[in-house]
């Protein structure tokens, strides 16, 4: 449209001046620099030279330099694709397309460092895509989510939360593992492993009730020491390894039983398993590997068949009682060897007790010392 004298807007001067109001419902075609908002008949700086501020509904495209150093409400589209655009203070509520670099917070018509040059804090709401983000400086105190890096430190997480600091969460949203709030502790929920090696052989967790350490691969689990591992319970000692020298088990934190340079120390007793059995006629073969005495009630002849269970070096008693009839008598398999094969004669009267050593020298060859009589 064009413009007339009338009041506000003088289109007789050259460059057009809108000095106090102007409210335009077509559209405005200016070819020379225009200057709004100014009372001081000033020369534009720019082709738009606008004072106070400025509120676009519209698309807006500007193919020259765009300078916003007041406060400038944009709501629909804002384009530049040939020029590096300044905005010092503008609420963009629509698009923007920049196609060259874009500055913006300075006040001194800085020439942008990269593509998107912001000084000071940048506010996203959405969602943020990059190929690659390249923080350069620390995080602080009061971050309550910041990502920073130093030469020193590398990548910096930083967080604040009520329960926890860092979450980190997997695809399907459930959480990994969190650093709690104000710790340098990580926490992993209940059956979240902490694995090492390439097909997982560590594995390190706790389920809702017991705590593992497995190995899942190839080789052995190893636990070593410079000096010497304790393992502990309640206040309390449960073992010691210490290197070069005894290995310790305890008992209510008391050493038990503990190696030596010759052997092993034992404090207190040892307790073999014993077989009772209360009736016994015919063949019976005595299991070595389950139990290292055996205490036999007789009722009917018993023969000892050969066992497959001894075990070389195994040593022990046999107890034979006569039931309340008494004058059972004991044969013996080949295995079952007596001095001068003279055999083992029992006492007769009923409900007697003999005790019958015997020592395994050999699979096959189980030594049977003198029977001692009639125990009372």
């Amino acid at each position: 449209m064009a413009l007339s004298k009338v009041g506000l807007i003088d289109p007789t001067i050259d460059p057009v001046s809108i000095r106090y109001a102007a409210n335009v419902t077509g559209n405005a075609s200016v070819t020379r620099s225009l200057a709004v908002g100014f009372t001081d008949g000033r020369v534009p700086q720019a082709n738009l030279d606008v004072k106070g501020n400025t509120y676009i509904s519209g698309a807006t495209t500007i193919a020259g330099a765009a300078t916003l150093s007041s406060t400038a409400t944009i709501t629909g589209k804002l384009t530049s694709s040939s020029v590096t655009p300044a905005f010092y203070g503008a609420n963009v509520t629509g698009n923007v397309s920049v196609t060259r670099s874009l500055a913006v917070g300075f006040t001194d018509g800085r020439v942008p460092q990269a593509n998107l040059d912001v000084k000071g804090n940048t506010y996203i709401s959405g969602v943020t895509t990059a190929s690659t983000f390249e923080p350069t400086g620390d995080t602080s105190t009061g971050d309550d989510a910041a990502i920073g890096y130093t030469s020193v430190e590398g990548l910096i997480l930083t967080g604040q939360g009520s329960t926890s600091d860092i979450t980190l969460k997997n695809d399907a949203d459930g959480t990994v593992f969190t650093v709690p709030t104000g710790t340098d502790d990580i926490l992993f929920p209940d059956s979240a492993m902490a694995m090492w090696g390439t097909s997982s052989d560590l594995q390190i967790y706790h389920d809702a009730s017991d705590s593992y350490i497995t190995d899942n691969g190839t080789g052995n689990l190893k636990i070593g020491s410079g000096n010497q591992v304790d393992i502990l319970g309640t206040a309390e000692t449960l073992a010691t390894f210490v290197d070069d020298g005894a290995v310790s088990l305890y008992h209510n934190n008391g050493v038990k039983i503990a190696t030596t340079a010759t052997g092993a120390a034992i404090t207190g007793t040892i307790l073999a398993t014993t077989d009772t059995d209360t009736s016994n006629t015919g063949s019976v073969t005595l299991d070595f590997a389950a139990n290292q005495n055996f205490i036999l009630t007789f009722t009917g002849n018993v023969t000892l068949d050969n066992p497959t269970t001894e075990q070389v070096g195994q040593a022990g008693v046999i107890v034979c009682i006569q039931d309340g009839t008494g004058s059972r008598t004991l044969s013996l398999g080949t295995d079952y060897e007596t001095a001068a094969s003279g055999g083992i004669t029992l006492s007769t009267a009923a409900s007697a007790v003999d005790v019958i050593p015997y020592f395994v020298k050999a699979a096959g060859s189980i030594q049977l010392g003198a029977v001692q009589l009639a125990f009372g």
